[in-house]
């Protein structure tokens, strides 16, 4: 059901195409219910919810009516062509219900016409006269806040919107009127109707995985080499030699990817991209970073933060960090505030002291969702 205004939510659109983590509240719901039922038959302005469920499968939408009964009615009518036993009935601004809800709602058909998900009243119950003070207190016993999606016998239900009088609130309410019995499966507190402003704030928290920490560290070194462009974390630095290797040998991206394939778990630059294959000969390093970024995406993890060493006497890193930060925060997708770029140097010790060559490090902090982490 995606017919409804959402004018207690306030917003421009109506609320079944607010966005929340990157997708409409509509397509959120859409998708949760396209795991588990054959059909799917939207109510409302075709435009925008083919819009929004562009890439799941789903009937043509139908256009609402006056009130949701009327509507719930017209999809009703729609839907008597497929001759489906069972019907679920849920709101497009319900964009969560948890996994096992619609098998207990099923469950429950078998011994009723209908089912529905439902979580007892905990609060006091106060009715208020129309001055704004309280008139009396309602006992909460055996009291419960309705929730979608609702289980019906697809034949019980239609037939009951073709007869029923106007005024029912959800679709329970109408097998009620007939004197027929309605299950209660257990519901959710997470199963939130996008209605009020403050709502998106607590769906997010419901929509967004649990996050935690993953860290992954890197160390990369290569030898300096005249007649070779420099390139530094995705930037060109003028300077008498370039470092040496089978890529542009960014010394400070390569750190950068071990230190993301680490806090992954998937080896280490060579392992995706082998200096013995000819096609990554003299290749842009900035191409293996995005490959390390993707990564991440792929598993429902995003970047929290990467800081990147360079270690040389020469040339002076800082005049050069800020295009460096923002270069790799490019590569990246994330915010410049998440990258570091710094530098130190041996005090002329070793191989690096005596300019032979440059080498970094780099850690990042990977939050991924805890079924990785």
């Amino acid at each position: 059901m995606a017919a409804g205004t959402g004018s207690r939510f306030g917003a421009a659109a109506p609320k079944q195409f607010f966005r929340l983590s990157g997708k409409t509240v509509l397509r959120h719901a859409a998708e949760r219910l396209a795991a588990e039922v054959d059909l799917i038959q939207p109510v409302g302005d075709a435009e925008p919810i083919n819009e929004a469920l562009s890439g799941v499968a789903h009937l043509p939408p139908v256009p609402g009516g006056a009130t949701r009964q009327d509507s719930v009615r017209l999809g009703l009518e729609v839907l008597e062509a497929h001759a489906p036993d069972v019907v679920l009935v849920h709101d497009g601004c319900r964009p969560f219900f948890p996994p096992g809800t619609i098998a207990s709602l099923l469950a429950a058909l078998q011994t009723s016409e209908g089912a529905i998900p439902a979580v007892p009243v905990s609060e006091t119950l106060k009715r208020a006269r129309a001055d704004g003070f309280i008139e009396t207190t309602v006992p909460r016993a055996l009291l419960h806040r309705a929730q979608t999606p609702q289980a019906f016998r697809f034949a019980t239900l239609l037939w009951l919107h073709r007869t029923a009088g106007a005024g029912a609130t959800d679709d329970a309410s109408i097998l009620e009127q007939a004197g027929l019995d309605v299950a209660l499966v257990a519901g959710s507190e997470d199963n939130i109707k996008m209605t009020f402003p403050g709502d998106a704030a607590r769906l997010e928290r419901v929509l967004t995985p649990t996050l935690l920490p993953r860290v992954g560290t890197g160390f990369d070194v290569h030898v300096l080499q005249q007649g070779r462009k420099l390139i530094l974390c995705g930037v060109e630095v003028a300077h008498e030699a370039g470092l040496a290797g089978h890529s542009d040998a960014d010394v400070g991206i390569h750190a950068l990817c071990d230190a993301i394939y680490g806090a992954l778990a998937e080896g280490d630059i060579g392992r995706h991209f082998p200096p013995s294959e000819n096609q990554w000969k003299d290749m842009d390093s900035a191409r293996f970073l995005a490959h390390a970024a993707s990564r991440i995406a792929a598993r429902g993890g995003v970047l929290g933060n990467a800081d990147v060493t360079l270690i040389c006497e020469r040339p002076k890193i800082t005049p050069h960090a800020p295009r460096m930060i923002a270069r790799l925060a490019e590569i990246l997708g994330v915010d410049a505030g998440r990258i570091s770029v710094k530098a130190t140097t041996t005090e002329r010790l070793g191989f690096t002291g005596r300019m032979e060559g440059i080498a970094a490090q780099a850690v990042v902090t990977v939050l991924m969702p805890a079924m990785y982490a």
